[in-house]
């Protein structure tokens, strides 16, 4: 499908309900690497945005820079779960810090409990770093018959 509209209540309730995504990117030799984060995601003119608050460790930092291709996966043991495929770009605009620090204020997922002003002083704190999330495919699959729908850009 390529309306978000007709998955977006599925995804919003997924992710909301699982919190925590599985990031990985890739290495120049191809090999994957993983870590949990929680980004958060918003709908601009009908399509998916995803941004994520994070360090810019160097690890992070080269493997995006070699392939800026990067998937979360949102699963918990019996329960419904999301995957997105997206591509990452480092945003340095404060504008866009403080619009990513008041997302997260407002939409971080119930229970994760994060609150970027545990991490960082303020959105013009230098540590901050912020990735733009460009997806162009998302799954969700529904964990009691495993019923999966595909959007794609």
């Amino acid at each position: 499908m390529t309306d978000f509209a007709e998955i977006k209540a599925e995804f919003d309730a997924y992710v909301g309900a699982i919190g925590y995504a599985t990031m990985v990117t890739v290495d120049a030799k191809g090999r994957p690497r993983t870590r949990i984060l929680i980004p958060v995601w918003e709908t601009v003119d009908g399509r998916p945005l995803g941004w994520l608050a994070t360090y810019r460790t160097p690890v992070k930092a080269a493997h995006l820079a070699a392939n800026p291709h990067t998937s979360f996966s949102y699963w918990k043991p019996g329960n419904n779960s999301a995957a997105v495929d997206a591509t990452a770009e480092w945003v340095g605009d404060l504008e866009v810090k403080r619009h990513v620090w008041d997302l997260y204020r407002r939409t971080s997922p119930p229970g994760a409990g994060y609150d970027l002003g545990r991490f960082w002083r303020s959105p013009a704190d230098p540590k901050l770093h912020v990735l733009r999330l460009e997806p162009y495919r998302i799954q969700v699959i529904r964990g009691l018959d495993l019923r999966s729908r595909i959007w794609k850009a």
